[in-house]
């Protein structure tokens, strides 16, 4: 019996002491009724619900449905809402109930992002664990006012010679990238990347409705050649909900804008624009937005403006960051005045236009002369370029209007003869093979060599090789001069004689070896 009594007393001992402390825990607490809206969902599509309910909703806000799935409210009607779902819709079904979460779409950002592959809301997708982000930013954010920008004057270096040379790009630049499929549209955006690896500029590359295999190959490129190490992919393939190809290149600027703000450099390539285009349609169609031209909703040109004009490069007194934007758009049958290409070129500073017919040719990359342009120009261009190259797109242009009417096979006079041979190893020097950007030096030395005439008596076939020894020939024995084009540095007229001396006992030495192979 004592053992008994004993047991007793301990047990209401201890009952004593777990009254003790909930009345010491109760004794903070202050309940106090909260309300809630709740919704009930009336219709589910592929990638949208309508919701009944939610009378204090607001535009753009994030709601919760069962699964823990979210969307995001885009109508706002009388009666119900239209809601885009970023997530699978499959366990979903009218009746099920919808919460307001009070709070708009967000994305982490922070330097725990760079070297990651991420979806559109900023979960990681490659197995590498969670993303240790500083904050989070809203997706949608307002462009920086006018007062805050400054003019675009530092060259963003892509490392190919024709564009660099010809059709120049400006860190704080927006600079489209047209062409029907397959023409090299993603290849220029690859090698603008790979070739920042010495530039401090962070690179952004935001897939939106491309083949996972496509994604998965650009990914296996840039770990391939070190550019993970400073990049972050966005991934929204073509098999997510329309909702998250849709949010994708507005959370990828928000992430970019995060650096741009503490005084860094950053490139975002939007690949591609005409699929986000599409999804916002599909979007827009199932929840009964009129649609326009092309079935497309009155303001397609508005969601490709307010992306692209947060691409700045701010004052310095806000740090003196840039945001650069490549975005690509796809054309069909070469017709750049389809709708949102139209849309897109009268939104950018300029384009670049890669024809099929220079394409099939073999003439890489395919960029069509005529028909790009860079409206910021050699204003951010270094100045050996323009000391080099200034006349080269004009002069570059006539050759290519000359080659034609060369073909109706008519008579041609000694100086046309000497354009046409001049032009046509211009056309061969701006060739060049996919990830082998080149520095600035070099470009200059090549192009140099071909609008000086040292390479005027090479054959053309020859044109590739002669280039290459003159390039590493300028690097081994002029180091001084190729640091002072690479700080931006003009040229005098002494450095131009080297080159063109450089050059012209190269195409000697070539050609004398061939006349003894003659011999």
């Amino acid at each position: 019996m004592s053992t008994m009594a004993t047991e007793q007393k301990e047990l209401v001992s201890l009952l004593d002491d777990t009254f003790d402390t909930l009345d010491s825990v109760l004794a903070d607490q202050h309940p106090e009724l909260k309300q809630r809206e709740v919704g009930t969902v009336t219709y589910v599509g592929q990638g949208i619900a309508h919701v009944a309910g939610l009378p204090h909703i607001k535009a753009e806000e994030i709601v919760r449905f069962p699964g823990n799935l979210f969307g995001l409210v885009f109508n706002i009607d009388p009666d119900e809402i239209g809601v885009i779902l970023l997530g699978e819709s499959e366990y979903i079904q009218a009746g099920s109930e919808v919460r307001r979460t009070g709070r708009v779409l967000d994305v982490p950002v922070g330097e725990g992002m760079i070297g990651r592959v991420v979806g559109a809301t900023g979960q990681p997708l490659d197995n590498l664990g969670d993303i240790k982000a500083v904050k989070r930013y809203p997706v949608e954010r307002q462009a920086p006012p006018v007062m805050d920008r400054s003019p675009v004057t530092v060259p963003l270096q892509t490392g190919i010679k024709v564009i660099d040379a010809l059709i120049p790009i400006g860190r704080g630049q927006r600079e489209l990238l047209l062409g029907d499929r397959l023409t090299g549209k993603t290849a220029i955006c690859l090698d603008t990347i790979i070739n920042q690896w010495d530039k401090n500029v962070i690179c952004i590359y935001c897939a939106i409705g491309k083949k996972t295999s496509d994604v998965a190959k650009v990914i296996a490129d840039l770990k391939e050649r070190n550019a993970m190490s400073y990049t972050i992919v966005v991934v929204a393939t073509g098999e997510d909900p329309p909702g998250m190809q849709f949010i994708a290149p507005y959370a990828a600027t928000s992430i970019g804008e995060y650096f741009m703000e503490k005084g860094k450099d950053v490139l975002v390539v939007y690949d591609d624009l005409s699929c986000h285009a599409r999804s916002y349609r599909e979007l827009s169609l199932l929840l009964r937005r009129p649609p326009g031209r092309e079935a497309f909703p009155g303001d397609i040109f508005y969601i490709h403006s307010r992306l692209l004009e947060r691409s700045t490069h701010l004052k310095e007194e806000l740090g003196g960051g840039s945001l650069t934007a490549l975005p690509i758009t796809e054309t069909e049958a070469q017709d750049i005045s389809a709708y949102i290409p139209t849309n897109l070129i009268s939104i950018t500073d300029g384009q670049i236009y890669l024809s099929p017919r220079l394409f099939q040719k073999g003439i890489l990359p395919a960029v069509d002369v005529g028909k790009s342009v860079s409206r910021v120009g050699g204003k951010a261009q270094l100045p050996a370029y323009r000391f080099v190259a200034g006349d080269l797109r004009i002069s570059y242009s006539q050759f290519e209007e000359l080659e034609t009417f060369s073909r109706f096979g008519t008579r041609l006079d000694e100086n046309t003869k000497k354009v046409l041979e001049r032009g046509w190893r211009v056309r061969e020097i701006l060739n060049q093979p996919q990830y082998k950007p080149m520095r600035v030096s070099e470009q200059i030395t090549a192009l140099m060599s071909i609008t000086c005439g040292a390479f005027d008596a090479v054959p053309i076939g020859k044109i590739v090789e002669a280039e290459g020894l003159v390039r590493k020939q300028v690097v081994a024995d002029h180091g001084d001069l190729c640091g002072r084009i690479e700080a931006g540095q003009k040229l005098e007229i002494r450095d131009k004689e080297t080159l063109q001396n450089l050059a012209g006992s190269i195409a000697g030495t070539m050609m004398g070896a061939e006349e003894n192979a003659d011999h």
